[in-house]
C-alpha cells in the first residue's frame, strides 16, 4: 500500500469509526465496482461488518481525499518546477488536511495577474517594507525619501507601495490565513439586513429584516433561509466579527499586527499596525467573508440534504398495504375525482371519472359508480390522494360505502400521499405504461400503487419531486441527487425486488443492474416468461457474471425450482447453506421459516476458509425467516369525524395524524384539514430533544393535540407532549430562544405581535411554514 493510500485509509477510519484494515478493504471492493448494498450484505468479512451508512461516508469521502492527493501533487509540481520547493515547503503541503490548507500554502506560489504589489517590487519598494520592518525607530517617511524615482514620484506613493507588497504578503501567509480562519469560526457573527424599499416584496423573509447569529451554531434551515432571501435580493448578508471590544474587529487586526510583531510604540511599530488595520479592511476581511460563506453554505447544505435522505428514506420503508386490490381516487373539484382499479400486482383493471362535487353535484351517479368498481373488481382497499377535496372525497366515499349490504365486504379507505403522483403522471415512464390513459388518471393509478407497496410506486417519481425536502431547490443539486440515489439504492436492496413482478424502474436501482439492464430484464421476461431460477438471469443479454454476483442476492423469486432463491442467501453461499440445513437433518423446504429446528445449531462449526462467522449467522437468520420485509406493519392514521377543514379545529383536541414531512425545528403531520400542522421540536415529547428525527420520522401515525389555530395565515401548531402550556422547555441544554418565530437569534427584538397576539409558537409557526415552502 502506498503512502498516500495509507493516510488516506488512516483518515477515513478515524471519521467513521473502523479501522484502516476495514477502510482498504471495503475501498478495493468499491473500486472494483461493487456497490455500497453488495459490500455491506454480502462482503462482511472483508470489511469487517462495515454498514451502509458507514459505506456511503466512506465513499464520499475516499473521493474528497483523492481528489485533494491529485491537488497536492498538483501543488508540488508546480512549485517543483519554479525550483522554489525547500524541504519545510515540501513538508508543509504533504501534511496539509484539508483543501482550503493546500491552497493556502500555494498563494503565493501560484500564477496570477499583475497586482499593485508587483508593480510595487518592479519600482524598486520591496527594500522600503523591508527597512521599514528592521529598523522600528526609523520614521517611514525619512526612510521612503531614498526610494523616490520617476515611477514613484511621492513619500506617500513611496509608502503606499510598501504597504501593498505588504498586504499581498500577508494575504498568502498560509498560518495566518488559518488563524484567521479559526478566529472567525469561533467568533464570526452573521447579520442580514433588508435592502431600504424591499420590506413589501420580502414579506415573507421578515424575520431575517435584522437579524445577528453566531456563524458558528446557526442552524442549516436558517442559514438556508438567510441565503434565499439574499439571493432574491431582499437582505443584504455579513460575516464579521463580534461587535464587542474583545472580539470585535481590532482582535482581527490585532492576530495580524503579532503576525508582523510589532508590539513596540516605534515610528515603524505604529505604521505596521496601521498597515495591519489596512490588510484587514482591504484584502483579508473579505478572503474570511467568502471563505465563512462557502463553509456555511457547504455546512448547511449538507444538513438539508440529511434531512431529505432521511425522510426520502423513511417515506420509501414505509408500511406496504400488500397484495391487495386497491381503488385509487385522485380527488378533485370541478375537474371530477378520478379513479384506477389495479389488482393485487399493481395492472390496471379499470378507470372512471365521477363528478360528486360541485358544478355538477351528481353524487348518486358518483356513488353507483364507484359501488360498481368495487364489486365488480373486488375492491379491498380504497387509496384517497390528500390534496385538494381529500376530505370532500373521504367523506363522500363513506357514505357511498353505506350502500354496501351487510353480507358483502366492506373496502377500507385510507388517505395517503399524493406528492409526485402528477410528476409521475406527465412522465415519459407513465405515458410508455399507459398510452392510451389520461394523464389525470395515470394519478390515480399511482394513488392506488403507491399504498400497496410506497417502495415499488415512489421508485418511478424523481426523489427530488416527492416533497420531503427543506429548501431542497437551494442546495447542491449535483450532491442532491447522488445522496438521494444512495437513499433508494439502499431501500431497495434492503426489500429485495421480486424478479417476476417488478418493474423496470424498480429493478433500475438494484445492486449491480442500473436502467440498461434492468429493461433487459424486463424484456427477456416479457419474451420467455416468468424465471424459474436466479441463475437464469444469465441468460438476459447483456447481464454478465459481475453483474449477476452484485444482483443475485437481491432478487427475489417466490415458490421457483430453487427455495433459496426466495430468500436474501446469496447463491454463492447455496452450498454453505445446505451443508447448515443437512446438519438439522431436515429438508431444505421443510426447514425454511422454522426456526425452531435451527436453535440447536452452533455458527462457528460451519465457518470455513471462504466464509466467516458474520455470513453464517446471515444464512441462519434468513432460514429462520426466508425473504423477510424489513418495513413495519400496514397501520393508518383515522382522522377525526367532522374535523375536515381548519376551521373545525379548536386548541385543546386530541387528533390522529400521520408525519408527513420532518426537518430540523419540527415534524409535519397531515391531520386530515388540508393543511399540515407543525409539531414545533420543543413539543415532540415531554423531554429535550435535540434532533426531530429521534422522536418521529415520515409515515408514522400519531396523537397530536391542537395548541394553536391561525386561520388567516393558515398556520396549526401541534403538541404530543402529554401536558403544559404551547411552548416549554426553559432551562433545558442548548434551548434556542426564540425570535421572529425561530430559535437562535439573540440580538433583535421580537416581532410585537410574537410578542403581544400570537404566543411564541405562533411565531415559530409562522417561520417554520415559510422555511417548508
Amino acid at each position: 500500500m502506498t503512502t498516500t493510500a495509507d493516510r488516506i485509509n488512516r483518515q477515513i477510519a478515524a471519521e467513521i469509526g473502523a479501522s484502516a484494515g476495514q477502510v482498504a478493504a471495503a475501498a478495493g471492493l468499491l473500486d472494483e465496482g461493487s456497490t455500497v448494498p453488495f459490500v455491506a450484505r454480502y462482503r462482511k468479512e472483508a470489511t469487517g461488518g462495515l454498514d451502509d451508512t458507514q459505506l456511503r461516508l466512506l465513499a464520499n469521502r475516499l473521493s474528497y481525499l483523492r481528489e485533494m492527493e491529485a491537488r497536492r501533487e498538483t501543488i508540488l509540481a508546480s512549485i517543483r518546477d519554479q525550483d522554489k520547493l525547500t524541504p519545510d515547503l515540501a513538508r508543509a503541503i504533504v501534511n496539509a488536511d484539508t483543501k482550503a490548507a493546500l491552497e493556502d500554502i500555494y498563494l503565493p506560489y501560484k500564477p496570477k495577474r499583475r497586482t499593485k504589489a508587483m508593480i510595487a517590487r518592479e519600482n524598486g519598494l520591496q527594500p522600503l517594507l523591508d527597512a521599514i520592518r528592521a529598523d522600528r525607530e526609523a520614521d517611514p517617511e525619512a526612510l521612503a525619501e531614498v526610494y523616490l524615482s520617476e515611477a514613484v514620484s511621492s513619500v506617500k506613493e513611496a509608502l503606499a507601495g510598501a504597504r501593498d507588497i505588504l498586504v499581498e504578503e500577508l494575504s498568502e501567509t498560509a498560518t495566518l490565513l488559518g488563524a484567521l480562519r479559526d478566529f472567525m469560526r469561533r467568533e464570526g457573527v452573521i447579520s442580514a439586513r433588508v435592502v431600504p424599499g424591499k420590506e413589501g416584496a420580502g414579506a415573507k423573509f421578515s424575520d431575517y429584516f435584522d437579524h445577528r447569529e453566531a456563524w458558528h451554531s446557526i442552524p442549516a434551515h436558517r442559514a438556508l433561509a438567510i441565503l434565499r432571501a439574499a439571493k432574491e435580493e431582499v437582505v443584504t448578508i455579513d460575516i464579521a466579527p463580534g461587535p464587542d471590544a474583545e472580539t470585535g474587529p481590532p482582535r482581527a487586526i490585532g492576530i495580524i499586527a503579532a503576525r508582523l510583531g510589532c508590539a513596540g510604540d516605534g515610528p515603524g511599530d505604529r505604521w505596521l499596525r496601521q498597515a495591519a488595520a489596512w490588510a484587514w479592511q482591504v484584502k483579508l476581511s473579505m478572503t474570511m467573508y467568502v471563505d465563512l460563506m462557502g463553509e456555511l453554505r457547504t455546512r448547511a447544505h449538507e444538513a438539508a440534504i440529511g434531512v431529505f435522505a432521511r425522510n426520502l428514506r423513511d417515506l420509501l420503508l414505509a408500511a406496504p398495504a400488500g397484495a391487495k386490490v386497491t381503488l385509487g381516487l385522485d380527488p378533485g373539484i370541478r375537474t371530477g375525482v378520478k379513479a384506477a382499479v389495479v389488482d393485487a400486482t399493481g395492472k390496471l383493471l379499470d378507470t372512471a371519472t365521477v363528478y360528486p362535487f360541485q358544478p355538477k353535484n351528481d353524487l348518486a351517479g358518483a356513488a353507483a359508480t364507484l359501488l360498481s368498481l368495487i364489486r365488480r373488481h373486488g375492491v379491498d382497499l380504497i387509496a384517497i390522494g390528500n390534496g385538494t377535496a381529500s376530505r370532500e372525497t373521504e367523506r363522500f366515499v363513506a357514505d357511498a360505502l353505506r350502500g354496501l349490504t351487510g353480507d358483502e365486504p366492506k373496502p377500507v379507505k385510507v388517505v395517503v400521499s399524493e406528492a409526485g403522483a402528477s410528476v409521475y403522471s406527465a412522465s415519459e415512464l407513465a405515458a410508455h405504461e399507459f398510452p392510451a390513459l389520461d394523464v389525470s388518471l395515470r394519478g390515480a393509478v399511482s394513488i392506488a400503487r403507491r399504498l400497496q407497496d410506497p417502495l415499488a410506486e415512489l421508485v418511478k417519481i424523481e426523489p427530488k419531486s416527492i416533497g420531503v425536502g427543506q429548501y431542497q431547490h437551494d442546495v447542491d443539486q449535483r450532491r442532491l441527487a447522488q445522496a438521494l440515489e444512495g437513499v433508494v439504492e439502499d431501500a431497495v436492496n434492503a426489500v429485495g425486488v421480486d424478479l417476476n413482478t417488478a418493474s423496470a424502474p424498480l429493478l433500475a436501482h438494484v445492486s449491480g443492474l442500473g436502467a440498461r439492464l434492468a429493461e433487459a430484464v424486463v424484456a427477456h421476461r416479457d419474451a420467455h416468461g416468468a424465471f424459474a431460477t436466479r441463475a437464469a438471469l444469465l441468460k438476459v443479454p447483456g447481464l454478465g457474471p459481475r453483474a449477476f454476483e452484485q444482483a443475485a442476492g437481491f432478487l427475489r423469486i417466490r415458490d421457483g425450482a430453487e427455495p433459496l432463491d426466495a430468500s436474501s442467501v446469496h447463491p454463492e453461499a447455496y452450498g454453505l447453506a445446505r451443508r447448515i440445513v443437512a446438519a438439522c437433518g431436515r429438508d431444505l423446504r421443510a426447514i425454511m421459516g422454522h426456526g425452531a429446528a435451527l436453535k440447536g445449531l452452533r455458527p462457528e462449526e460451519f465457518v470455513d476458509e471462504r466464509f466467516g462467522l458474520p455470513t453464517v449467522r446471515d444464512i441462519l437468520s434468513e432460514l429462520e425467516k426466508p425473504g423477510r420485509d424489513p418495513r413495519p406493519s400496514f397501520r393508518t392514521a383515522e382522522f377525526a369525524d367532522g374535523v375536515e377543514d381548519i376551521r373545525d379545529l379548536k386548541p385543546g383536541m386530541m387528533l390522529e395524524g400521520t408525519v408527513t414531512n420532518v426537518a430540523a425545528f419540527g415534524a409535519f403531520v397531515d391531520i386530515g384539514v388540508h393543511q399540515d400542522g407543525l409539531v414545533h421540536v420543543s413539543q415532540l415529547a415531554d423531554r429535550f430533544v435535540k434532533d426531530p428525527h429521534e422522536v418521529v420520522k415520515a409515515g408514522d401515525v400519531v396523537r397530536v393535540r391542537v395548541v394553536e389555530v391561525d386561520i388567516p395565515r393558515k398556520r396549526i401548531g401541534l403538541s404530543m407532549r402529554r401536558e403544559g402550556p404551547a411552548v416549554e422547555g426553559a432551562g433545558k441544554p442548548d434551548r434556542p430562544q426564540l425570535r421572529g418565530g425561530k430559535p437562535g437569534g439573540t440580538h433583535a427584538p421580537k416581532a410585537k405581535g410574537a410578542a403581544e397576539g400570537q404566543g411564541a409558537l405562533g411565531a415559530a409557526l409562522q417561520a417554520a411554514m415559510r422555511e417548508k415552502r
